[in-house]
């Protein structure tokens, strides 16, 4: 969920970081599994965590931060998760590719204020299309079939909300964490509820199954794509600097030019 409902707000006036780091890749080869540049890829090192609740991860096509983003990930990493770009399908069963009852699944729901402060005692609340809680927690958490994540900007993960009016049937799982995303200063999140879609769904699943070691697994590879992003980017970096540093011709050099 970048997410749900989620993003970072940054100032249309500063450069957007991500489409500075992108330069840097701009002409590597792409994992066809995480989309994601080969250099920054950890496909290969990823071991696939068990899952009994499924994992729906809607992306907008207009998501472009290839390099942060953890959607595809994601499902690289559960066992029982699909994930799909696009704006619209027309039932919870089209976008899986099979039937589904859109009312034994709950979307990744950020929620109002007002529905915030309500679910403050829990780490996941489910509530209803009002706000309110539902009843009984447990024994509806324990009915769920699988969850969806919707994976965007914040304008965008709400097109995609209205777009899908199907969603509506579905329960809302509001998400309480007591830590922000791993993602720290690479992201700035308005709200602390805001995840990455990786860290959302771990979250969510670990407290719907009652199995801590799926949040730990999902956490563990999230940290490790960033690391890799964080020591490809910042050698890439050093490695243009030096480049820019090495064409200029010295002073010497610039004299006997002149003189010649």
């Amino acid at each position: 969920m970048r997410r749900p409902f989620h993003r970072r707000g940054r100032n249309a006036n500063q450069p957007n970081p991500a489409v500075e780091a992108a330069k840097l890749f701009a002409e590597d080869e792409t994992c066809p599994r995480c989309g994601k540049p080969l250099a920054l890829c950890i496909c290969d090192t990823v071991e696939k965590v068990d899952n009994e609740v499924e994992v729906l991860i809607l992306q907008h096509p207009q998501e472009q931060d290839k390099l942060l983003g953890t959607a595809r990930l994601a499902a690289v990493a559960l066992a029982k998760a699909t994930s799909r770009v696009g704006l619209s399908w027309p039932s919870l069963a089209k976008a899986l590719g099979r039937p589904a009852d859109p009312s034994r699944w709950a979307i990744l729901y950020l929620g109002g204020s007002e529905e915030n402060e309500g679910a403050k005692k829990r780490e996941v609340t489910l509530v209803g299309r009002k706000g309110e809680t539902i009843g009984d927690q447990g024994k509806t958490l324990a009915g769920l079939e699988g969850i969806i994540v919707l994976d965007g900007t914040w304008s965008q993960a709400k097109t995609l909300w209205w777009r899908n009016p199907w969603v509506l049937k579905a329960r809302r799982l509001i998400l309480n964490p007591a830590k922000p995303s791993l993602y720290g200063k690479l992201r700035n999140e308005p709200r602390k509820e805001g995840l990455s879609t990786i860290e959302s769904a771990g979250f969510a699943l670990a407290r719907i199954e009652g199995r801590p070691e799926i949040e730990a697994a999902l956490d563990d590879i999230f940290a490790r794509m960033l690391y890799r992003y964080r020591s490809e980017v910042a050698d890439r970096r050093k490695a243009a600097r030096a480049g820019d540093a090495g064409s200029e011709p010295d002073a010497g050099e610039t004299a006997a030019d002149e003189g010649e």
